[in-house]
């Protein structure tokens, strides 16, 4: 799946300077020079893009990215929260065009994805960006909580797949840009069901790429670590949310200040719009991914992401150790004429058999 382990690719570069506009040079960030990322000077051809969560932090500011490189998209918003007017006044382009869309519905993605088609003749980048999270205990969340948060991340990720892939298979190639979260490599206290909406997604996704991979179809999973948005919020919601995220009311058990349950809570509250990852440059390095010649599968983009999920892999391979000599392996066979036995009794388990009596 992956091309990048060639010895005969250079090494990757951290980041590179870029003139701006007074003379001065400028760091910019770069994926790695073994995914063949486009050069500086000369970004590929023109790309057309359906990004379906446009209107969130993330999906404006991947939105403003690609226009800016003068690729053509088609921003998806979402029905409740916003207008396909305010979409356009955001955006006015002959390289632009907003539509809404319920992630939810295959038959509203479907149409969005014609759409994409009807106006551009093709699609070749699709980027995920939609999500709905409720931050509260396991035990607080009902099965609305817990439907919307599967319908949206799981069913809104497997019904853009099922309603594009197919117009990919057709032209031999495409690519998906999912964003996953690091909710989708470790379980956080307080996003439960979230994070288990972003694990299926992460194995939907590989799984995916395997049965795809004979008609050049790409995708990466982009784990962003605790993004700052790129412009307040202006929606008016009578709920009290932060970001895509809806904050529900602790239970009796979970109202103390030291309750695990509001720890993610209490993180978004400590850091209000202070996030050390900015979207901006995350949507740099996501539009770098579509043009690139070799994308990775993950994509990790700040430090908390790298951390938190290095530390998990860390304590999984560290639990594996620790029990390693409980993996049952096979009995070796007992020599001829031998039987294994316990007390005078054949011994029954992996490996050998009770003889007949």
């Amino acid at each position: 799946m992956r091309a990048d382990a060639s010895p005969d690719r250079p090494r990757a570069k951290e980041y590179s300077t870029t003139p701006v506009a007074d003379g001065s040079c400028a760091a910019r960030l770069n994926l790695p020079a073994s995914c063949d990322p486009p050069p500086l000077d000369r970004p590929g051809r023109q790309l057309v893009w359906a990004v379906f969560g446009g209107t969130g932090h993330m999906g404006r500011s991947l939105v403003k990215c690609a226009l800016s490189r003068g690729d053509l998209v088609v921003s998806v918003g979402r029905l409740f929260e916003t207008n396909v007017e305010a979409m356009s006044e955001a955006a006015d382009s002959d390289n632009f065009l907003g539509t809404l869309c319920d992630v939810r519905s295959a038959d509203s993605v479907e149409r969005a994805v014609k759409m994409v088609l009807d106006r551009f003749g093709r699609v070749d980048v699709i980027a995920n960006c939609s999500g709905y999270g409720v931050i509260g205990a396991c035990e607080d969340q009902d099965e609305h909580d817990l439907r919307n948060q599967f319908e949206t991340n799981l069913m809104g990720t497997l019904n853009i797949i099922q309603a594009s892939l197919p117009y990919f298979r057709k032209q031999q190639g495409g690519r998906y840009l999912i964003f996953s979260s690091t909710s989708g490599a470790l379980g956080v206290p307080g996003l439960g069901p979230y994070c288990a909406t972003k694990y299926a997604v992460e194995g939907l996704v590989e799984a995916m790429l395997y049965e795809t991979d004979s008609i050049n179809v790409k995708a990466t999973l982009v784990e962003p670590g605790l993004v700052r948005r790129d412009e307040p919020d202006s929606t008016v919601n009578p709920l009290p949310t932060w970001g895509h995220f809806r904050i529900k009311a602790a239970s009796e058990p979970y109202v103390s200040a030291n309750s695990p349950a509001l720890h993610a809570k209490r993180m978004f509250q400590w850091l209000g719009d202070k996030q050390p990852t900015s979207a901006v440059k995350c949507a740099e390095l996501v539009w770098q991914l579509a043009h690139c010649s070799y994308p990775p599968l993950r994509l990790l983009l700040g430090s908390y992401a790298i951390e938190s999920i290095r530390d998990r892999l860390r304590s999984v391979t560290e639990e594996l150790e620790d029990w390693k000599h409980l993996n049952f392996p096979i009995a070796p066979e007992p020599f001829e004429g031998e039987a294994e036995t316990r007390d005078g009794h054949p011994v029954q388990g992996l490996g050998t058999e009770v003889a007949e009596t």
